[in-house]
C-alpha cells in the first residue's frame, strides 16, 4: 500500500498555491474558504510542516509548498491524462492551453476555427498570462512562453520552438494618409506610444533606424500591449509592434507597417509540454498543428509603404 495523503486535500493545495488565494481557490473548487483551510491543514499536518504563510490578510506558499505543488500538478496532469486515455474513444476532449495575452489574443485565437474543423473532438480552452515569462503552474496541458527552447528552463517538460519574433514600425493607414512616414525621420513630430512589458522596444528600433538622438522623447506607455496596439489602430500615434502577431491585422488594413524593412530580431516564442506526453498524445498533435501554422503563415507586408 502507498502511504499518501488525501487525494482531495492535495488537489485543494494544488488549486490554492496555484491561484495564490484560499478565496479564489474555494470559488474554483465551489466549496467554501472554511473547507480549504480545512484540507489545507489536514495535509499540513500529514507532512509534518507549514506550506503557507499569512502576509497580511493573505495566505502565501512557502517556497518548498511551491515546489511540491509543481508535482502534484505534473501529478494530476498524467492522471489526467491517463483517464482519458481510458476513456471512450469518441468522448470530447478539452485542451488547456495557456499562452501570453497579446500573442493568445492577436494570433493563437483567430486560428483556433481551423485547429477545429479538423479536431471536432477537442475543445481548446485558452487562458492567458500577463508576463510572457510567467512561471509554469498546473492545470494547463500545452503552456506557450517567449524563450529559447533550451530544455534545462523548464524541467520535466519538453521544449518545441513555435514562432520567431521580430519587431517593427507600425502605425494606422488612416494616420498615414494624414502623416505619412516614407523614411524614419518622418516619425519626428508623431506621438510614440509604448508598452510596459515590452519594455527597449523604441530604444532598440530607433538605433536599428539610426535615430539614437529620439531616445528620449517623450511617450505614451500603457501597460500591455494589446492596449498599445489598439491605440495605434485608433490613429493615437505609432508604435513598436511583433510581426507575427500582427499579420491579420496588416491583411485587413487595421494596420501598417511603414518601414517594414527596418526591424529588430525578438526572442521568439516556444511550446512547452509534460514529458509524460506521450508522442501520439494530443498534446504533442496541438504543438505539431501550431508549428505547421508558423510555416504556413506567409509574413506580413508593408500594408502601403
Amino acid at each position: 500500500m502507498r502511504r499518501l495523503p488525501s487525494l482531495n486535500a492535495l488537489r485543494v493545495f494544488e488549486v490554492a498555491a496555484r491561484t495564490g488565494s484560499y478565496a479564489d481557490a474555494a470559488a474554483q473548487l465551489g466549496v467554501t474558504h472554511g473547507a480549504v483551510s480545512r484540507q489545507i491543514a489536514a495535509l499540513e499536518s500529514w507532512l509534518g510542516q507549514r506550506l503557507f504563510t499569512k502576509d497580511g490578510r493573505r495566505m502565501v506558499a512557502t517556497p518548498m509548498a511551491r515546489i511540491f505543488a509543481a508535482e502534484v500538478g505534473l501529478s494530476f496532469d498524467r492522471l489526467a491524462v491517463a483517464a482519458e486515455a481510458c476513456g471512450r474513444p469518441g468522448a470530447r476532449r478539452i485542451l488547456r492551453v495557456s499562452a501570453p495575452t497579446s500573442f493568445a489574443m492577436r494570433w493563437l485565437i483567430p486560428r483556433l476555427n481551423r485547429y477545429h474543423a479538423d479536431h471536432p473532438h477537442v475543445e481548446v480552452a485558452v487562458t492567458t498570462v500577463s508576463t510572457v515569462f510567467e512561471e509554469l503552474r498546473g492545470g494547463v496541458d500545452v503552456a506557450i512562453r517567449r524563450g529559447a527552447a533550451r530544455e534545462h528552463a523548464w524541467p520535466q517538460h519538453r521544449v518545441v520552438p513555435v514562432l520567431d519574433d521580430v519587431d517593427t514600425l507600425i502605425m494606422s493607414p488612416a494616420l498615414f494618409a494624414h502623416r505619412p512616414i516614407l523614411k524614419p525621420a518622418d516619425i519626428e513630430g508623431h506621438t510614440l506610444l509604448a508598452s510596459e512589458t515590452r519594455a527597449g522596444d523604441w530604444a532598440d528600433w530607433l538605433e536599428a533606424a539610426g535615430l539614437q538622438h529620439l531616445a528620449g522623447h517623450p511617450r505614451q506607455i500603457f501597460d500591455h500591449f494589446f492596449v498599445t496596439r489598439q491605440a495605434v489602430e485608433d490613429g493615437l500615434g505609432v508604435g513598436i509592434g511583433p510581426l507575427p502577431m500582427l499579420e491579420i491585422d496588416i491583411a485587413n488594413g487595421r494596420l501598417m507597417t511603414p518601414l517594414p524593412d527596418i526591424r529588430v530580431p525578438r526572442t521568439g516564442y516556444v511550446a512547452i509540454i509534460p514529458r509524460h506526453a506521450d508522442a501520439g498524445d494530443l498534446f504533442t498533435g496541438f504543438v505539431d498543428w501550431l508549428v505547421g501554422e508558423t510555416r504556413g503563415s506567409t509574413g506580413a507586408n508593408s500594408g502601403g509603404a
